[in-house]
């Protein structure tokens, strides 16, 4: 099968590629657009792969999207503007890729005769939770910030396609991925980066946010079953029941690497912080077979120990200008006003 990888330099969209080829006797075409958080050094070791190719483009450029959709049979859509912090300050870009660009991908993999589609979605469109319960299929979209709003509009022109055109497509909705290759600007490896350089940690509000986590490699496998098994129209949920609140994420990160609490510093919160997310999976469970392999414990020291061995992919991304001045836009302020202790 031909199938079409998008965002496939990223975080998540890499570990998938890999998989794919490993897994499968698959031709991968990885349309990419190449922004600051792509990468691919991600992709170093299937780069001679004759199964492999790489296309670089932007999904909302409709020359580009048919370029790499010709002759392929799948779709899978990973392409997109991911940081909520980014998207607070620059909501236009989220919105031209996650919403126009998956428009594009979705007209361009009709007249190409595309047999399936998943659109790779989050969790964040359902909005924030209190203290009980979680996510499922059928709750309402009710994003908070201007990145789940994005990814809300995207799964919506998905399931009109369904609807409306008959395109076979399926939505999934992850929760937070860990794991290698993950960019800097996120919670974990950002924290681990900083853990080794004996720099302090800043920790948004007083910590108590709860995510559910998951390993991205858990999340692939998920994935290539909504591709395979997954019905047209329908969304499966993917998590593996592992909430933690941020503030033990980052302890637990801590007491892998040996460094103490008092790296802590706890910062001014973000506009509009979700408190809790929680995933409920049971559908994919029950209707694809699939389970998470990795609890989080294992999950997180497996990615400590992989930032500690791959010290020359995570220093190359912290020298770049483009990095520093997001980091120092980003903390440096919220830093200088920061607390040992939560308020």
């Amino acid at each position: 099968m031909r199938i079409v990888v998008t965002g496939g330099c990223g975080f998540i969209g890499s570990n998938y590629v890999l998989r794919r080829l490993r897994t499968t006797e698959d031709e991968v075409v990885n349309l990419d657009k190449l922004t600051d958080v792509s990468n691919r050094a991600n992709l170093a070791e299937i780069e001679a792969d004759p199964r492999y190719t790489f296309l670089q483009g932007d999904i909302a450029d409709r020359e580009a999207a048919r370029r790499a959709l010709e002759g392929a049979e799948a779709v899978v859509n990973f392409a997109a503007e991911s940081h909520v912090d980014r998207s607070i300050t620059d909501a236009g870009a989220f919105y031209k890729t996650n919403v126009e660009g998956t428009l594009v991908l979705l007209e361009e993999s009709l007249r190409a005769g595309v047999r399936r589609f998943v659109q790779i979605s989050t969790d964040e469109v359902y909005g924030s939770l209190g203290a009980e319960g979680s996510f499922h299929e059928e709750l309402p979209l009710r994003p908070n910030s201007p990145y789940a709003a994005s990814k809300g509009g995207a799964d919506l022109l998905v399931r009109s396609f369904v609807k409306t055109h008959g395109l076979s497509a399926t939505i999934t909705r992850c929760c937070n991925n860990y794991g290698p290759f993950q960019f800097p600007e996120k919670l974990i490896p950002l924290m681990i980066i900083r853990a080794l350089g004996d720099s302090p940690l800043p920790v948004y509000g007083d910590g108590s946010n709860v995510r559910d986590w998951i390993h991205v490699k858990d999340h692939c496998r998920a994935v290539d079953l909504a591709l395979e098994k997954g019905a047209p129209g329908e969304i499966y949920n993917i998590g593996a029941r592992s909430e933690m609140p941020n503030l033990g994420i980052v302890k637990t990160l801590l007491r892998h690497l040996g460094k103490p609490e008092t790296l802590l510093r706890f910062v001014e919160d973000r506009p509009g912080h979700d408190w809790r997310y929680s995933i409920d999976p049971t559908k994919i469970e029950r209707d694809l077979g699939w389970r998470p392999e990795r609890s989080l414990e294992e999950g997180l020291e497996d990615t400590v120990r992989w930032y500690l061995d791959r010290r020359d992919w995570w220093e190359a991304i912290m020298n770049r200008p483009a990095w520093r001045a997001y980091f120092s836009a980003m903390y440096d302020e919220r830093l200088a006003g920061a607390r040992t202790t939560p308020r």
